[in-house]
């Protein structure tokens, strides 16, 4: 067990101060540097999008991405999802959802068929939970149909039980999905957000300008999203009238659960596609009240309901509040909402200059991830355009486009590095969803996106800095084990840091579990608060550095070796 003790500042904290100048010379020298490192890595995952010629708006949002350690072998994992056709008799072969097992040094091996995940349905989006608290990650999937909750039996094989858990949600075209425990029972609950009400052939190609288009969310019914409460017993129940969002008909796509107003519990945030956006305020019980209007996240600050795609929520600026960033549609700027207490958000995306080179392009799959480990979280994004043939009428962006990321300068400010920072960022793709993880263990997050009817990028971090790191596993004993809803804050000098666990969030997907620092010079941490799902808050001191930790709760801290 680690050693848990205050020390005074003295040589070493002098001595971290002055190693702190030579991190800071080596960020400004080299920057974060992402390679492409697909071809070595084993996954040979095609993605399709299930087009058959007939533009079906479906084809045009899949798919998401989840990572996970589904073995508990202390590697990361990546699930692939994969939109199968609307009508099946127009493929020959059906595709399937992928699973890779992580190797270790960038090897990839694909378990599909032996783990038993090769759903071959159209998959949009998936989030990663114990939902039964049996200590093994289990996977939900949203899908163009039935949806699938498939358990994980802890020795490498899952089983599908959405028919017994009551959570196959009927025909529906699902996408964004997210675990909670909504009422603080210890149980993971529910919510999954539906895009359009849909049917193969339902309306023919849309032809603008003698182009043939891809119809907007605009043309369909919005389809009302569902709640469903865990009951502690293997099975759910479905609880969205009751749990207050009965009333609400959205065009849902990624979704976010944590304490916005920092009372405690849980709330929900849901993307609407062209229509405004949806915060569900708890009250602790598990009932909600919608709130997004109030708060400032419904719109942006213009006014406008955006193309919203994907979310991600993490404390930029450093001030103890977790803000919110979501993607958007082509000629609209994307948005950064910044948290100021209270239960308010104030759009900062023009101040920040975190929009202007994304402006052009279709923005999917998104990440908060101090890539250059300088305490301040960058941001990735995942681009690309919808319309397959969208330079014959569109000279400012193209269906295949570079992903980007912007810097965070710290000054409450960001660059965008994308051209700056590896080769990785010069491969082109129609991209969807995307993952920010330490893949090889090395303490630099790395990227792995899904690009729509090609193959995956990896992108391996190879930023060549001294800055140092921390990661953290949180296990919950008297909640939920996964620890969701858990936040920890970190105290290195004057400057404090704040992740919280999340189940579902970014483009339809999920990442993020273990929870990453950047610590830029310091050789300790001073200060580790976690605050349990259970209400629990417990504090630890003098933390070494550049370690994989577990904590447990209410029995320490233990470091391990991956």
């Amino acid at each position: 067990m680690i050693g848990i003790r205050r020390h005074m500042v003295g040589l070493a904290t002098l001595a971290s101060l002055l190693l702190g100048a030579d991190c800071v010379v080596l960020l400004a020298q080299s920057g974060i540097e992402l390679l492409d490192v697909t071809k070595r890595s084993g996954i040979t995952f095609q993605h399709s999008d299930g087009s058959y010629g007939k533009r079906q708006i479906i084809e045009t949002v899949a798919s998401g991405i989840a990572t996970f350690d589904y073995d508990l072998d202390g590697d990361l994992d990546i699930y692939f999802l994969s939109g199968a056709s609307a009508s099946q008799s127009a493929v020959s072969v059906s595709a399937t959802n992928r699973l890779y097992r992580n190797d270790g040094a960038w090897r990839f091996c694909d378990v599909t068929d032996r783990a038993g995940v090769g759903d071959s349905g159209h998959g949009l989006g998936a989030a990663i939970a114990d939902f039964d608290n049996d200590g093994y990650p289990d996977i939900y999937l949203a899908n163009f149909g039935e949806n699938i909750l498939f358990r994980n039996h802890g020795d490498g094989t899952f089983t599908n039980i959405s028919d017994e858990a009551g959570v196959g949600g009927g025909h529906k075209l699902s996408a964004g999905v997210s675990f909670l425990d909504a009422d603080v029972d210890g149980d993971l609950d529910l919510y999954v957000a539906n895009y359009v009400r849909f049917t193969d052939g339902m309306l023919p190609p849309l032809f603008i300008d003698g182009f043939a288009r891809y119809r907007s969310p605009k043309d369909f019914e919005p389809e009302p999203d569902m709640y469903f409460r865990n009951n502690g017993d293997g099975s759910f129940s479905d609880a969205t009238v009751e749990a207050g969002l009965g009333g609400y008909a959205g065009t849902g796509m990624g979704t976010i659960c944590f304490d916005f107003d920092e009372d405690g519990d849980n709330d929900i945030v849901v993307l609407n596609d062209v229509r405004p956006n949806y915060l569900f305020s708890n009250d602790g019980t598990g009932r909600f009240e919608e709130v997004g209007l109030l708060s400032g996240t419904a719109y942006s600050l213009d006014g406008k309901a955006l193309g919203s795609m994907g979310v991600d929520c993490g404390d930029y600026d450093n001030d103890g509040h977790l803000d919110l960033f979501q993607t958007s549609f082509s000629q609209e700027l994307p948005l950064l909402l910044r948290n100021t207490g209270g239960g308010l958000f104030d759009d900062v995306t023009r101040t920040t200059g975190v929009g202007r080179q994304l402006f052009p392009h279709v923005n999917w799959g998104t990440c908060f991830a101090d890539f250059d480990n300088d305490q301040w979280l960058d941001l990735f994004v995942a681009n690309g355009h919808l319309q397959d043939n969208v330079e014959l009428y569109d000279d400012t962006t193209s269906y295949r486009t570079p992903n980007s990321v912007l810097r965070n300068n710290g000054d409450g400010s960001f660059s965008d590095v994308s051209r700056q920072a590896g080769a990785g960022l010069l491969t082109f793709g129609s991209s969807r969803g995307a993952a920010c993880e330490d893949f090889d263990g090395d303490g630099r997050v790395d990227v792995v996106v899904l690009n729509s009817r090609e193959t995956p990028t990896l992108l391996c971090n190879a930023s060549k800095s001294t800055c140092r790191w921390l990661k953290l596993r949180l296990v919950a004993i008297e909640g939920n084990r996964d620890s969701v809803g858990s936040c920890v804050s970190i105290r290195t000098g004057d400057l404090t840091q704040t992740r919280c666990v999340h189940s579902g969030r970014g483009y339809q997907g999920h990442w993020g579990s273990q929870l990453h620092f950047g610590l830029a010079q310091f050789s300790s941490v001073d200060e580790v608060s976690v605050t349990w799902p259970s209400g629990r808050n417990e504090v630890f001191f003098n933390v070494p550095v550049e370690r994989n930790v577990k904590i447990v709760e209410g029995r320490g801290l233990f470091e391990l070796t991956k």
